[in-house]
């Protein structure tokens, strides 16, 4: 019988209406249940103390591969996968994740299957069965892992800091694992992985470190009960709670300048402390004090100054890769060209500005502005997914008390200065690591990181060095920010007069059309607002998309230092590009967004550009085009895909090779072509009443159309822009051959695309039901039986309306064209099986997918995200999910196989592919075999995309002008 906690008030959101209770069961296992009668998703998480800080020495990336091994099977379900299989039949999804000292699980699945699928999850933890045969091939997918990352500078320069660290800490050690640490090594001292995995699993996964939190529809009793029963067995030795005292760092490892090698072409300094970490005074939260500080971007701060200095692209501080042992406080900057040539200057300007913080004291009204912030947003905090929400909590249980498992360290309370001072006493010259990557140091270093094979070299830097850069340094004006304007005080609820189930089309004039939705289910202080402006001009050549791209980020960076702050308090904002021009987004608090709206549009009206930082931006914007070859191969062949189905897009070559020739000049000449002829399309939605919603969209006209000297004009009808997709020859196959980009990376990769309809409600759930049975037997086959890669995936694909099903595979083992072969052997196999399925396994595959469709929104922006894809692909189907669920209730297993036998059957008569073949530096030799072949009846090579484009015809859009859409 399980002890429960009546003692223990867990904190939570005021408006929050779920149940919480936290029990420990006889084998000390600590639970926290959920009840949320409301819930269409149940969902559990196992957090068990131990990671790779664990993992014995000579098998690094153990604690990973047993995370890995625990999916495949247990004693009382031994057939391989089946819990997998169970999950996604029922609506669901499982991952989970290894850390340094956790090992996190978790799953999600329709709520009426919550007790089976714990059940099946429990038995990870009771008794596993690792055979031989998964464990050997599961290591090449840990091999495959380590291979996908091996290219990655974040994942090289993480383990570069753990390099230059003690090698008796754990912090040393090298995580994810590979061949050679699980395979070649162990074998060559005699000993057996498996018969390893088993012992580390016996040693370490004991019931007294772990927690588990279970969230369902079920009340609190019957939650109680499920977990009792489920988790009853799971084994207590007894497993003292693991901890690493000590430091990463010593001496030898702080007063250091690290110069790396990256693989992209960036500049980056990254300035490190160790510190006290902050989860011991949590409650006085001195790390967010500080990183609040040192990272702000308003007037000045160290940002803005660097800014202006024209040395750096952003700036971000807090505190990373911490424990409840150790912790770094880290200072991570993007450097501009100029800013590489004054990397002293910035070091010193940093530690400028943390001297400031030390003689300007501890502020109480800084701290108070904090702890307003962090309290607004922890009790009207957003619903998230429950899958999003459980592993969260799991991974604080330990580490927090119960009374604070759902808001951490998210509530500092304790205003101490002396805490706060402490630890900016840590942040000195005498403690500190400099990380500086560069291109410009190849051929320059010494030494070799051995997991990823980074290029660096290490120099000392003394305290007086540093106290030398700090006297050289520009004589800036740094201070403390003022006062957070928009931290919002008002969270009054506006009255709904009329209960709207959909988005109403409110306004339409020749400038403007205005979408409207009022919060009718969430009821948050918080709205939701997407403006795109269409704009012909913007996309009528690679040099016009490419200057309006610079407009967009000329125009978020001229808006920083002022909605930084909206920012911090909880209401945010993008600007970007679009297909048909450039979009808006405002989101959060409603109190003070409509001063942040209208800044954004004082803004475009009046823009300018000014020559520094058109310079920053372009210099950025060239090196974000010239670091795209370094994405992973599986990403460069969804990319070309785009570019061989959308009609209006401009390669990425053709716009890197025009940028370096755009100057300020011709921005200064585009901005009024740009914005001469536009039409504003606008979705409002949330806490704003419709009188203030059309306010909104009739101050944009009043700005752009309607003033003195206005900026735009109406569109003629012949303007409006659409996204059209082409559209596929039936009965044939095409492919698309290319070798990938960047050509030292070993991956190769496949995009497989069937193309089958245009929406259309009988064909789409057709085709999402067949993704749904076919999704788990293509990731059991092509990557746990095969083995072909890490990146196996079956997925539909819905192109502004046209829906098709894809295989993503990356690989090192087989080359794209044998990937390819692969994937159709998989839909050649895969036909007996979808024959034979009865019809029970058709009924529940069906009430499954409908359950999906049935579940409501968790949020405001969830909500929007659906409607603004219809308003903006023009479907207008705002009552998809009902329409799709009355189809699947219809629909017939029968109907299904004639669906799979007409679309989706290797050689199906209506059969339309498109194979995106990527090849890495291992299949050199078979691209060109490759490209030398000669097309057939069945198969054509493109080897011409915009000739292909050219020759094929197009789905009509959804999307028709002004006065043509229907309603």
């Amino acid at each position: 019988m399980a002890v429960i906690s009546p003692e223990t008030m867990i904190l939570k959101p005021r408006k929050d209406k779920r149940e919480y209770r936290r029990i420990v069961l006889p084998n000390s296992l600590e639970v926290l249940l959920i009840s949320d009668p409301e819930t269409d998703k149940a969902a559990a998480a196992m957090n068990v103390s131990v990671g790779y800080f664990s993992d014995p020495e000579g098998l690094e990336g153990l604690a990973h591969f047993l995370e890995h091994m625990l999916f495949y099977a247990s004693e009382k379900y031994p057939v391989e996968d089946s819990y997998s299989k169970f999950i996604t039949e029922h609506g669901g999804s499982t991952n989970a994740y290894t850390s340094s000292e956790h090992t996190n699980f978790f799953f999600d699945i329709n709520a009426d299957y919550l007790d089976e699928a714990l059940d099946r999850f429990g038995q990870f933890f009771i008794r596993p069965l690792m055979s031989p045969d998964a464990t050997q091939r599961e290591i090449k997918a840990v091999d495959s892992e380590n291979q996908k990352n091996m290219l990655s500078d974040a994942w090289r320069m993480g383990q570069l800091q753990k390099h230059i660290c003690s090698e008796d800490h754990p912090f040393h050690k090298f995580s994810t694992g590979n061949w050679d640490t699980l395979e070649v090594v162990p074998k060559a001292k005699g000993l057996d992985t498996r018969l390893e995995l088993i012992k580390f699993y016996k040693e370490n996964y004991s019931a007294n470190i772990m927690h588990l939190v279970v969230y369902g529809k079920e009340s609190l009793d019957t939650l109680q009960n499920l977990v009792e029963s489920n988790f009853k067995d799971v084994l207590n030795i007894e497993r003292s709670k693991i901890s690493f005292p000590g430091q990463p760092c010593s001496s030898e490892h702080l007063q250091i300048l690290v110069k790396a090698v990256p693989i992209k072409e960036r500049h980056k300094l990254r300035i490190i402390w160790p510190v006290t970490p902050n989860i011991r005074y949590y409650k006085e939260s001195p790390s967010r004090y500080l990183s609040h500080l040192i990272g702000h971007e308003g007037m000045g701060s160290l940002f803005y100054v660097l800014k202006n200095l024209g040395w750096v692209m952003s700036l971000t501080a807090g505190e990373d890769d911490s424990s409840f042992d150790f912790a770094f406080f880290c200072v991570n900057i993007k450097l501009t060209d100029s800013g590489y040539e004054h990397v002293e200057d910035i070091v010193g300007l940093l530690f400028k500005y943390i001297a400031l913080l030390r003689n300007c004291g501890i502020h109480k009204w800084i701290f108070d502005e904090l702890v307003a912030i962090c309290e607004t947003g922890f009790h009207y905090k957003d619903k998230i997914p429950p899958i999003d929400y459980v592993p969260n909590i799991a991974s604080k249980m330990q580490l927090f008390p119960p009374e604070d498992w759902l808001c951490g360290s998210s509530l500092p309370s304790r205003f101490d200065p002396s805490t706060i001072n402490r630890m900016l006493d840590e942040l000195t010259p005498n403690n500190v690591r400099i990380f500086w990557e560069s291109q410009k140091f190849k051929g320059c270093t010494d030494s070799l990181e051995p997991w990823y094979k980074t290029s660096y070299t290490i120099e000392r830097i003394t305290a007086a060095t540093i106290q030398q850069w700090v006297e050289n340094a520009p004589n800036e004006d740094l201070h403390l920010p003022g006062h957070n304007i928009f931290i919002p005080t008002d969270f009054t609820l506006r009255q709904v007069e009329e209960k709207v189930k959909f988005p109403v089309l409110l306004r339409k004039s020749s400038f403007s059309k205005l979408w409207y939705k009022p919060d009718t289910t969430f009821f948050t202080p918080k709205a939701y607002v997407r403006i795109d402006f269409d704009c012909p001009e913007s996309k009528f050549s690679p040099e016009a998309d490419v200057l309006t791209i610079f407009f967009t980020r000329l125009l978020a960076d001229y808006l920083n230092e002022y909605a930084h702050d909206a920012q911090v308090a909880g209401l945010y904002y993008s600007i970007q590009c679009n297909n048909t021009g450039f979009q808006v987004y405002v989101v959060g608090y409603n109190h003070k967004l409509r001063i942040l709206l209208e800044m954004i549009i004082s803004k475009i009206k009046q823009f300018e550009v000014k020559l520094d930082r058109f310079s920053v931006i372009k210099e950025t914007t060239m090196k974000d085009y010239q670091n795209f070859k370094f994405r992973q191969p599986c990403q460069q062949a969804m990319y070309y895909c785009s570019l061989l189905l959308e009609e209006q897009i401009w390669p990425l070559s053709e716009q890197l090779e025009i940028l370096p020739f755009l100057e300020a000049d011709h921005l200064t000449k585009f901005y009024p072509c740009l914005l001469s002829r536009a039409f504003v399309e606008c979705y409002i939605a949330g806490n704003i009443g419709s009188t203030e919603a059309e306010s909104i969209i009739e101050h944009i006209e009043d700005v752009l159309f309607k003033s003195s000297h206005p900026t735009s004009k109406p569109l003629l009808p012949s303007q409006h822009l659409t996204k059209r997709i082409v559209k596929l020859e039936r009965g044939l196959g095409y492919y698309y051959p290319v070798e990938g980009l960047n050509q030292t990376d070993k991956n190769s990769a496949l995009v497989h695309y069937i193309q089958v309809h245009q929406d259309n409600i009988k064909l789409n759930v057709k085709l999402q039901l067949f993704a749904l049975i076919a999704k788990q037997p293509a990731f059991q086959q092509l990557r746990s039986v095969e083995q072909l890669g890490y990146i196996t995936e079956l997925m539909q694909r819905n192109d502004s309306g046209v829906w098709g099903l894809q295989f993503i595979i990356q690989s090192t083992v087989k080359d794209p064209a044998q990937l390819d072969g692969r994937a159709e052997a998989f839909l050649k196999m895969f036909e007996d099986k979808l024959y034979e399925m009865t019809d029970d396994q058709f009924k529940t595959y069906v009430n499954a997918l409908i359950d999906v469709k049935l579940e409501k929104h968790q949020n405001l922006w969830e909500e929007s995200g659906f409607y603004c894809e219809e308003i903006f692909d023009g479907t207008l189907r705002f009552d998809r999910q009902e329409s799709e669920v009355a189809a699947l209730r219809e629909l017939t297993k029968q109907e299904l196989f004639e669906f799979f036998d007409s679309y989706v059957k290797v050689d199906a008569p209506q059969r339309k592919t498109l194979s995106i073949q990527v090849y890495g530096c291992l299949h050199s030799a078979e691209f060109q075999s490759s490209i030398h072949e000669s097309s057939s009846l069945q198969n054509c090579q493109i080897r011409d995309i915009f000739s292909f484009k050219r020759s094929r015809p197009l789905y009509g859009s959804f999307r028709g002008g002004l006065g043509l859409m229907q309603l």
